[in-house]
């Protein structure tokens, strides 16, 4: 299924790299609702899975960040979860460690896909202020962050670092790679775990991938 890669840089885990052959477990093997029964094909990455890895995110985000207090900005609406579960791990391992970390969300939503396509318009909507760490689903083509980067920087805050739980192997990568990473796949349209196609699959725990019969169901 998966590999762990070290970063070049750092020595730490650059993410778990999911093989392009990888077709994900069968949907008999795990609980999802049922009516998405024909609209997905298979689990690929089981919710236990991604909160295991999210942990281990947390762990490194808090080595790196010290005392400084920190502002994480939610990407929306497909980072919601991935940033809610990150950021309670934080708190946690702040209590387990008796360390006071002052940690402020806040929100700003995203908009760049019609369908199981990136596009080239990209909306943001949202938050004013600044941030030191991001909480984001998905880094595909890299178009978006690096304008989201944009953006934040204008703020001039004192550090920022970027979360993504999903990296995608494509050939057009624009910009850097985020510097958390939770799992890097082949580039397959997933949906799951907040991540959706037309507003539809938020409500699956586990990340899985569309069937084409769920792609003409909820085209638009």
């Amino acid at each position: 299924m998966a590999e762990c890669v070290p970063s070049r840089a750092t020595g730490m885990e650059g993410g778990i790299v999911i093989k392009d052959d990888w077709p994900g477990y069968s949907l008999e093997l795990f609980t999802y609702p049922e009516h998405y029964r024909e609209d997905i094909e298979s689990v690929y990455i089981p919710h236990g899975v991604i909160m295991d890895r999210t942990e281990r995110l947390a762990r490194h985000i808090m080595d790196d960040i010290g005392d400084h207090d920190m502002v994480v900005l939610c990407v929306l609406k497909g980072g919601y979860k991935f940033c809610s579960d990150l950021v309670e791990f934080i708190k946690v391992q702040c209590r387990n460690s008796n360390k006071h970390l002052e940690t402020r969300v806040e929100f700003i939503r995203l908009k760049s896909y019609l369908n199981d396509q990136s596009t080239e318009d990209l909306h943001i909507i949202g938050s004013q202020d600044l941030s030191v760490l991001r909480g984001k689903a998905i880094v595909d083509t890299g178009k978006t962050m690096k304008a989201l980067l944009k953006h934040v920087e204008a703020f001039e805050p004192k550090m920022v670092k970027v979360a993504g739980l999903l990296v995608k192997r494509v050939s057009n990568v624009v910009g850097s790679l985020p510097d958390y990473v939770g799992f890097e796949i082949p580039n397959r349209f997933v949906v799951g775990y907040a991540l959706d196609y037309n507003e539809y699959f938020r409500d699956l725990n586990h990340i899985c991938v569309i069937s084409e019969i769920g792609k003409v169901k909820y085209k638009i």
